[in-house]
């Protein structure tokens, strides 16, 4: 049985994949953060025998390793966690003139540093299996060809550099038999992408689920949409 672990589970995109590879058959390793934004998938939890859940802020490096240590061999690992940051501060303000440094900060730690130490945790647990899958979920917005509109300076500038990690991770990694992707889950209908974006969770995760499923060596380093379609850098 094949073993995927995936981060920030509770709820929208990490939720949905959750469901995804659990009806796959996967054993899923799933985490979350905070007890009362997660009773759904505590509630899977008790439904299914192959998903086992652990409380972890993914920034508590101490912790992470701790955790990572703890695991079986992982054959897929998926860096969904995230935080967008502010989309107004405190006078309603939000872009150029008005950036929170410390924001910024975090949503860095989250989005770019924390998914790059979990990788290196984890190296071991991945380095056993047969399949060796590293998947960042990234964001068109992190893209420079997709950036015409300006803007998102947080927000953007922490996937941008989780792309240039992905392509690192990909040079280092892809001859050890590792694929590393940055995918884009589309503009998803959650708490980040709003009630207005155009496909809802389930959509998302079943396109993610068929890219990392068919994705091989050969493709180790691509940008891809949900849907499989090359995006730019």
């Amino acid at each position: 049985m094949k073993t995927v672990l995936i981060t920030g589970a509770n709820r929208g995109i990490g939720l949905a994949l959750t469901k995804q590879f659990l009806a796959q058959d996967y054993q899923v390793h799933a985490t979350y953060r905070s007890v009362s934004t997660s009773q759904e998938l505590l509630t899977l939890e008790q439904e299914h025998q192959r998903l086992q859940l652990y409380r972890l802020d993914v920034t508590q490096y101490d912790d992470v390793a701790t955790f990572a240590k703890g695991l079986p061999t992982i054959d897929i690992v998926i860096n969904n966690a995230g935080y967008y940051g502010p989309k107004k501060d405190q006078s309603n303000h939000i872009g150029l003139g008005h950036t929170d440094p410390e924001e910024w900060r975090r949503v860095f730690e989250v989005n770019t540093i924390a998914p790059l130490k979990l990788v290196e945790m984890l190296y071991p647990k991945l380095q056993a299996s047969s399949v060796k899958k590293i998947i960042c979920l990234s964001s068109k917005v992190g893209s420079m060809t997709e950036n015409t509109s300006g803007g998102g300076y947080i927000y953007r500038s922490s996937k941008a550099a989780l792309n240039s990690v992905v392509k690192s991770l990909s040079n280092d990694l892809t001859n050890q038999g590792f694929t590393v992707l940055a995918l884009h889950p589309g503009w998803v209908q959650t708490a980040m992408g709003g009630p207005n974006a155009l496909i809802s969770t389930q959509t998302s995760a079943q396109g993610l689920f068929s890219v990392i499923q068919s994705a091989q060596t050969e493709d180790s380093g691509r940008f891809l949409n949900f849907d499989g379609k090359a995006l730019p850098w």
